[in-house]
């Protein structure tokens, strides 16, 4: 199994990225996913990251991308709520980029 370290803490991922543990997250996580992607994390990709544990702590399951982009146009406004917006963060797809910097599984359905 692969490892990441951040803070002297050796944090176990699956083979693709992901956290095997939920609670092991933290914001220096999802920074560090950012930096392995050469993204600098903003207030912007923190606010899509937080909705997501959110709707992960209710729904206990990671939203695929359409799903994601209707949830957030319904709480954080249709401006926010839109594919584009969306893919100007997390360039590599928005529900599978975001939901591995957030600590959350891979959303089903994405390859």
């Amino acid at each position: 199994m692969a490892t990441i370290e951040i803070d002297g803490k050796t944090i176990d991922v699956d083979e693709e990225g992901y956290l095997v543990n939920l609670s092991d997250w933290t914001d220096k996580v999802a920074e560090m996913f950012a930096g392995q992607d050469n993204l600098k994390m903003t207030d912007s990709h923190l606010e899509v990251i937080k909705f997501l544990r959110e709707y992960y702590d209710e729904y206990q399951i990671a939203p695929a991308v359409r799903v994601l982009t209707k949830a957030i146009g319904k709480k954080l406004g249709p401006e926010k709520g839109n594919s584009k917006y969306l893919y100007d963060l997390f360039p590599y797809g928005p529900a599978k980029q975001a939901c591995r910097y957030a600590g959350l599984p891979k959303p089903t359905g994405c390859v």
